[in-house]
């Protein structure tokens, strides 16, 4: 008999896997070995150590934030908001709309010198 938390626990090794694999190939294609995770699941343990693993075979290392500072989204995209309204980024709010799938690269980032 499988249990809730069996299936829990594969669930999220699945989940942290692809997320693990994700980065790493974004790290090789920026050619980075370090790695920040941020944001509420960065607050899991278990992701810590499966991208800490990832990050020493490649030469690299893991940087975590505190948890108090991760575990609120909203923070973090009222930051980008502000960065991008610093930098004269605006939109109307009659011309905002929610985008649940919205890809994050596809945001132009014009506050931060490359």
């Amino acid at each position: 008999k499988i249990t809730t938390e069996d299936l829990c626990f594969s669930l999220q090794e699945a989940v942290f896997s692809m997320l693990v694999e994700t980065t790493e190939r974004a790290m090789a294609h920026c050619g980075k070995k370090d790695v920040l995770i941020v944001g509420g699941v960065g607050c899991n343990k278990r992701l810590q150590e499966m991208m800490a693993i990832m990050a020493k075979e490649r030469g690299g290392k893991v940087a975590t934030m505190d948890h108090r500072y991760c575990i609120d989204n909203g923070a973090m995209i009222a930051w980008a908001g502000l960065e991008m309204y610093k930098s004269g980024v605006s939109t109307k709010l009659e011309d905002c709309t929610v985008t649940q799938r919205y890809r994050t690269d596809a945001v132009d980032v014009v506050w931060r010198e490359m």
